[in-house]
């Protein structure tokens, strides 16, 4: 109980965050948003930053879908269920 609070909280602000970034990503890929203001290109190149760890090695081991990144989603799935994963021990 007392590792999976702090965990539970730490993985839904890394759900928050990775879905802030791939919603931003689309919206930069359809030309909604510009990287050439500062705010955004400061946002996006934070989040960049902070989940590029996480999406290198699963690009490595993904087939190269050139226009299509997968590893967001592979990570974003991960996160989900190692949440999912953690509700039901908290309950215990």
């Amino acid at each position: 109980m007392a590792i999976a609070g702090p965990l539970f909280l730490i993985l839904n602000v890394a759900f928050y965050l990775l879905f802030a970034h791939i919603v931003m990503s689309w919206l930069i890929n359809f030309q909604v948003l510009n990287l050439g203001q500062p705010l955004v290109a400061q946002i996006w190149q934070g989040l960049t930053r902070l989940f590029e760890p996480l999406f290198a090695p699963i690009r490595r081991i993904l087939p190269d879908t050139r226009p299509l990144d997968l590893a967001p989603l592979i990570v974003f799935i991960i996160i989900i269920s190692l949440r999912d994963f953690i509700v039901p021990s908290l309950f215990l």
